[in-house]
C-alpha cells in the first residue's frame, strides 16, 4: 500500500504512523531522516542537501525529488510505503507521480488528519520536556507529579521555544496556507481521506484503518 500522511503539528502524526507501519509492514519514510540517511551514506544529492541544511536554506525540489526517487527504489519499499512531510507542494506531488509511473505504481491514498487549531494550540503549548532526561510530559494531558519537576529524574521540566503560543498559531497559519492546495490536488484525484483526530489515538486509527478498507474495495 502507497500512502502519504499529512496534518498539523501536534496532530499525533508520529504515533499514527507507528500504528500503520506495524499494521501494513511498510516502511515510513520522512524527509528529514531521508535527508539526513542520504547524507551518512555519501550520496551526491545527500551531501548536497546536508550542505543546505547546515546553513539553514530549503533543500530545493530537484534534489529532493532525486534523493526520494532513491529512497522509493529501495527493497524495504516493494510493498509499499507511508510518505511523512513529502510532497509539500503540486510541484512535488506531480514528480512523486511520475516517479511512480515509472515502476507501474500509483498511490493508494493520502490520510489528512485533521484538529481544530484551538485544539493544537492547547496540544502545542502544553507540552513540557525534562532538561536532563528529556522525558515528555503535558501540562493538562500528562502532567507531572510535582509542577516542573520530572517524574523520572528530578530535574526541570521546560517548554521548547517554538511551543511558545505566538509561534504556535503561526506555524499552523503557514501550515495551512501551504497545504490548502496540496488537499485540493489530491481531493480533486479521489484519494484524499480526511480523519477526526480529536478523539482519541486507538479511535483515530480505527479511522484511518476503515477508510482505507473502503478506498481499496473501491478500487477493486
Amino acid at each position: 500500500m502507497n500512502l502519504i500522511l499529512m496534518g498539523p503539528p501536534g496532530v499525533g502524526k508520529g504515533t499514527q504512523a507507528e500504528y500503520i507501519e506495524r499494521k501494513y509492514w511498510i516502511p515510513r519514510i520522512s524527509t528529514g531522516e531521508m535527508f539526513r540517511a542520504a547524507a551518512r551514506f555519501g550520496t551526491e544529492l545527500g551531501l548536497q542537501a546536508k550542505q543546505l541544511m547546515d546553513v539553514g536554506q530549503l533543500v530545493p525540489d530537484d534534489i529532493t525529488n532525486g534523493i526520494m526517487r532513491c529512497r522509493l527504489a529501495e527493497r524495504d519499499c516493494a510493498k509499499g510505503f507511508l510518505l511523512d512531510g513529502f510532497p509539500r507542494t503540486i510541484a512535488q506531488a506531480e514528480a512523486l507521480d511520475s516517479i511512480l509511473a515509472e515502476w507501474n505504481k500509483s498511490l493508494d491514498a493520502v490520510i489528512n488528519i485533521e484538529v481544530p487549531d484551538d485544539i493544537l494550540i492547547v496540544r502545542n503549548c502544553g507540552r513540557r520536556t525534562c532538561s536532563q532526561c528529556g522525558a515528555n510530559f503535558h501540562t493538562q494531558f500528562n502532567p507531572p507529579l510535582v509542577e516542573n519537576q520530572c517524574d523520572i529524574c528530578e530535574g526541570e521540566l521546560q517548554q521548547r521555544s517554538d511551543d511558545v503560543e505566538e509561534t504556535v498559531v503561526k506555524k499552523l497559519a503557514i501550515y495551512a496556507e501551504q497545504t490548502k492546495p496540496l488537499t485540493d490536488f489530491y481531493a480533486q484525484r479521489g484519494l484524499l481521506i480526511n480523519i477526526n483526530g480529536n478523539q482519541k489515538l486507538e479511535d483515530v486509527f480505527r479511522d484511518i484503518v476503515r477508510s482505507l478498507e473502503k478506498s481499496t474495495t473501491k478500487e477493486v
